[in-house]
This record gives C-alpha cells, structure tokens and sequence, in this order.
C-alpha cells in the first residue's frame, strides 16, 4: 500500500535534476477532443431540428391544405368549407339518383313490343311499372292512355317527358348557386383582407413588408380556396349534367319506338 502511494506521488511530482516539478496541465490536450464532441453533438441536433422544420413546413398535400386553412380567415374560410359540403351533398344525391335511374333500354322496349304483340297490353304495364327508371315511367303513361288516338298519346309523352326531366334536374340549381357562390366569398375574404393591410398601415404610420403580410396572406387563401371549391362543384355538375342528357336521350329514343310499337298495336286491332 504504502509503495503505491509512493508511485502515485511520484507520477503526479515527477523530479527533474533532483527538483519535483508539477506535472503539466493536460486541459490543453482534453479541450480540442471535448470541444470537437461538443461541436458534433450540436451539429446532430442543428440537424434533427432542420429535419423536423422540414417536415413541419412539408408534410403531405392535406396537411399543407389544412395549415393554409387555418391560416386564412375563420369566417370566410368557414363559409367556404360549408358550400363545399352542401355542393358536394348535392352532387351526390343527383348522382346516386341518375345512376339508379339508368336501365337497359333497348331490352325494355323489345320486351314491351314483345308483350304489344301478343295483345298483353296488362303484361306490358306490369314490366315498366315494376322497372325503374324515367324511360320506364313514360312507356308506362303511354300504355295508360293506349285506347286514345295516337296523337292525344304523343302529347301525353310530350307533357310526361317534360315532367321527368324536371325530376332529373332537381337539385342542380343548388349546384350551380354553391359553384357562383364559392368563389364570391373568395373575393369577399380579399377584399377584407385589403381593408386588414390598409387598416394596420394606417395604426402603424408607415408601409413595411411586415405590417401588411397578414392582411395580403388572407385575401390570398380565401380567394386560392374559393377558386378550389368552385373548381371542384364544376367537375361533379358536369359530369351529373352528361348523366342527364344521356338519359333525357334515352327518353326520346324509346319514346319514338314505343310510339311505334302501338301504332303497330293498335293497326292490328283496328284501333
């Protein structure tokens, strides 16, 4: 015990020409290798916190969506956000509606002429009343009125079919007022927004970079947001428009035939 505290105190007073001398201070050899860890460790966190910025300012399509969203101001883009949803649940009332009213037309007609030529003027009434659809809907009022003459029965088409294109296009107007009105509130959120920045020039007393971004970034996005809305309303209202005229094409097709099948009829039983 006693030789090692002797080689302790030797190691730390080493003797030079028979003098103790203190030994020399090692910082001068630590301090580079601590400062260089602490630099990499500062360097690791400069980097995981430029990655999460990155991710914040990135993120996906709808994260930057909803963070401009909020950014712009709550009243409009509430408004904005509540013409989406009434336009789109519109849309998609008339598109389930137009989808289930679609039928196999040429096979109706053929089955109703079929039935018009055995004389089963009940059979053919049977097949379109329990067949959905406007094409089916106007065979059906045909058949009602089959003991009248022909021209009576074309008027009868003529009103019914008009009756049923209504049918078809409510609700469209809903549509196209969200589609005018979306981009409108846009406008109205710039205009505010202009009267934000020129307000907050006026308290300030002078014009800066900074005293105006905030109006200008409001009018901004609510303008960007309205145009989106009005954009996506015009896709859905197109394509239920195209659903309607295919439809109301149909109508007149079989509305044509089926005039036909009861002249036929009725030139067989001598009217």
């Amino acid at each position: 015990m006693l030789l090692l505290i002797a080689v302790c105190l030797w190691v730390e007073t080493p003797i030079v020409n028979g003098q103790t001398t203190p030994q020399k201070d090692t910082t001068e050899t630590v301090a580079p290798t601590d400062s260089l860890a602490v630099d990499s460790a500062m360097a690791l966190i400069d980097a995981d916190l430029s990655s999460a910025d990155e991710d914040l300012q990135g993120g996906g399509l709808h994260k930057q969506l909803k963070r401009k969203f909020m950014e712009g101001s709550a009243g409009f883009m509430a408004l904005v956000a509540l013409a989406l949803v009434l336009g789109l649940a519109f849309c998609i009332e008339r598109i389930v509606y137009l989808t289930l009213s679609e039928v196999n037309t040429k096979k109706l007609l053929r089955d109703v002429d079929a039935r018009l030529e055995q004389n089963d003027v009940e059979g053919a009434k049977d097949l379109c009343r329990n067949t959905r659809g406007p094409v089916a809907s106007i065979c059906y009022q045909a058949l009602m009125h089959i003991r009248e003459r022909v021209e009576d029965i074309d008027r009868q088409l003529t009103n019914y079919g008009q009756v049923q294109i209504s049918n078809l296009e409510k609700g469209c107007s809903w549509i196209r007022l969200f589609i005018a009105i979306a981009p409108s509130l846009g406008f109205l959120g710039t205009v505010i927004g202009m009267v934000m920045a020129f307000d907050q020039i006026e308290v300030a007393g002078n014009i800066g970079p900074t005293i105006v971004a905030k109006g200008m970034k409001v009018a901004l996005i609510t303008t960007i947001f309205g145009i989106i809305v009005a954009i996506i309303l015009q896709f859905f209202y197109s394509y239920i428009l195209s659903k309607i005229n295919r439809l109301t094409t149909q109508m007149e097709e079989g509305a044509i035939v089926l005039m036909d099948s009861i002249t036929n009829y009725k030139a067989r039983n001598n009217g």
